[in-house]
């Protein structure tokens, strides 16, 4: 009876392998760093919303406006190379703590500036931090994803989304009653007291190792790389192109979206207001059902019909005649966009860890540097509504890329 019984211990051994038993989905660690991409979204509406106020303050024209906000891009595209690096010797959750502090610090800057030249010098060190923060919080999510077994990435970008639309929502009604300056020292409070709770968190957990990367893989994403480093390099250009493309889209509808409501549809100025709120509301639900929809149907689906998706959304928008059928492009592009970026900043980490997401982060931001100024162009020589096709066409170009970075099937 015994020699019965440890017989069918093995065969149930056999048949059913022991394991590492699965993370929790919501570990400490995801907590906290989903709290630094919210207050990272947080902070950037919050500077976002006075933008106004500030350019009144330094005295600036339009063009010397977008000048001085060519600085803050400029500071995040230099700047992250260096994070990824920077994440690789020190780790990517110290590094996280440190730019999300020096965000917090940084957003002070601009309410205290008395000219262009100024303004441009503290948005290029704001732009630095925000360039941090962000290269070193995807990396950092990059880790848990693979520790975590599951494609989490969108929930992170999410957060980022929520935090977003709160700070916007909070710094248009404090508008009338704070200064910018109280407003935005405010707002960086709130993220230093962010950065010392969820830092203290997020460093008190073990980050996962790199056996472990090699050892488990999240379902729905693509597996570490075993390829020579010129193929993981390529991959790794490859996911920051279909960023680019995403991130294109997502810039283009920040800054021309009402516009086109107002001078090509006709619609009245508070309904215009809500057509990039419809597509930013798209995209935060979008990315709130990433990882489900990751888990189902795969990354490389998800890409591909996101993509698709928005291409079409992009076109209904740009060419519908009624402001209903345009918000329902709008929205349209929001949920088909919202997890092609966070689903390729993953696969990059995947494929060239830190520095692979600092390369992939930072065409991705390029893309939306180019976005605004380059549909500006297109729509001077031609007219809005057809210059906005170039995100449909960006959009069903990051389909089309989503098929060549899809993860090829391991050997069991």
């Amino acid at each position: 009876m015994p020699l019965l019984n440890k017989t069918r211990v093995r065969s149930a051994a056999h048949n059913h392998p022991v394991g590492p038993a699965p993370a929790p989905v919501w570990t400490t660690a995801r907590i906290a760093l989903t709290a630094f991409f919210a207050v990272d979204g947080f902070l950037f509406a919050a500077w976002v919303v006075r933008i106004p106020d500030v350019r009144a303050q330094v005295h600036a024209s339009h063009s010397a406006l977008g000048l001085a906000l060519l600085c803050l891009s400029a500071g995040a595209v230099a700047t992250m190379p260096l994070i990824g690096r920077l994440c690789v010797r020190f780790g990517s959750r110290p590094v996280t703590v440190a730019s999300l502090a020096a965000l917090s610090l940084a957003v002070l800057l601009p309410a205290h500036t008395g000219s262009v030249l100024t303004l441009g010098a503290a948005l290029l060190l704001f732009g630095a931090a925000y360039g941090g923060a962000n290269v070193s919080m995807n990396s950092a999510a990059v880790d848990l994803v693979v520790e975590l077994r599951r494609p989490v990435m969108p929930s992170f970008h999410a957060g980022y989304s929520l935090g977003g639309l709160l700070g916007a929502a909070v710094g248009g009604l404090l508008a009338g009653t704070l200064s910018t300056a109280w407003a935005l020292a405010l707002s960086g409070a709130l993220g230093l007291l962010v950065t010392v709770i969820a830092g203290t968190a997020l460093l008190r957990t073990a980050a996962v190792t790199p056996a472990a990367v090699t050892a488990a893989t999240p379902r729905g994403t693509a597996a570490p790389s075993r390829q020579p480093a010129r193929n993981a390099r390529l991959l790794v250009i490859l996911l920051g192109l279909v960023a680019l493309c995403d991130a294109y889209g997502e810039g283009a509808l920040a800054d021309w979206a009402t516009l086109h409501l107002t001078d090509d549809v006709h619609a009245s100025t508070g309904l215009a207001a809500t057509g990039y709120a419809a597509f930013a509301f798209a995209m935060t639900a979008g990315r709130l059902g990433g990882t489900w929809l990751s888990v189902r149907a795969g990354q490389t689906r998800v890409m591909l019909f996101g993509g698709l998706t928005a291409a079409t959304g992009m076109l209904v928008a740009a060419l519908a005649p009624a402001v209903p059928l345009v918000l329902a492009g709008f929205v349209l592009v929001g949920l088909g966009l919202a997890n092609i970026f966070p689903l390729a900043i993953a696969a990059a980490g995947v494929a060239g860890g830190p520095r692979g997401v600092a390369t992939a982060s930072t065409l991705g931001y390029a893309g939306m540097l180019v976005g605004p100024p380059a549909i500006g162009f297109l729509a001077d020589a031609t007219t809005l509504p057809l210059a906005l096709t170039t995100v449909a066409a960006t959009a069903a170009l990051a389909a089309a890329l989503s098929l060549l970075v899809r993860p090829k099937p391991t050997a069991r």
